[in-house]
């Protein structure tokens, strides 16, 4: 970590503790209040803001969840990107319903976001694929995401083949490699305060707009 990102994260911890940063009593939309707190994130200094756990379940209903890594976002929803035989893409495939949490601890900021799933256009997940560095390309294809593997050097001999394969040529958008986007119809957004005496609202989505509501802590 760089010393301008320590300085960052030194000026900036614990803020909202003592005075609320919550700016929902004058907006309703939570997806631009997202967007400005996943800004302060960016400018915090906080390592990876655009983690998040992502929940998924099967058609039974049993959970798992990980880490992802938010790639955009806009009034029409949250993408992320994933090997759709992974087992989350399968999961989303069954069911397509997921959740997802940001936690950013150092301004004590949470946001639950829950919707459907869509996949993304093929077009935008040919874009992105190709602004991924070319390491990452290959890896796309050489990794079976969630299958079982004998051990690591059958990953790298699969690398070295599609290196040679792929040498001075574009390497192709994977059949089985794409965008997901979580269309929320839920999002809550949480600011911790001082003893415990949170603030919490959550918006839902109806025929005219978003519907807020505060909860207690």
């Amino acid at each position: 970590m760089s010393f301008l990102n320590k300085l960052r994260l030194l000026v900036t911890a614990g803020q909202g503790i003592t005075g609320s940063n919550i700016k929902v009593d004058v907006l309703d939309d939570p997806i631009a209040m997202f967007g400005d707190w996943y800004g302060q994130a960016q400018d915090s200094g906080i390592v990876l803001p655009e983690s998040l756990t992502l929940a998924t379940a099967t058609k039974s209903g049993m959970p798992s969840a990980r880490v992802v890594l938010l790639k955009s976002f806009d009034d029409t929803g949250f993408t992320f990107f994933t090997n759709y035989n992974s087992r989350k893409g399968n999961e989303l495939k069954d069911n397509p319903q997921a959740a997802m949490v940001f936690h950013w601890n150092i301004l004590q900021r949470q946001v639950r976001i829950e919707g459907r799933i869509e996949r993304v256009s093929e077009q935008e997940s040919l874009a992105y694929f190709h602004s991924r560095v070319r390491g990452s390309q290959i890896g796309a294809w050489a990794s079976y995401q969630s299958s079982e593997i004998p051990d690591r050097e059958m990953l790298a001999a699969k690398v070295k083949e599609l290196e040679a394969k792929y040498q001075g040529k574009e390497i192709p958008l994977p059949p089985f490699w794409g965008g997901f986007k979580l269309v929320p119809t839920y999002i809550e957004l949480w600011q911790g305060r001082a003893d415990r005496l949170h603030d919490r609202y959550y918006f839902t989505q109806t025929d005219n707009g978003w519907q807020r509501t505060r909860l207690s802590p």
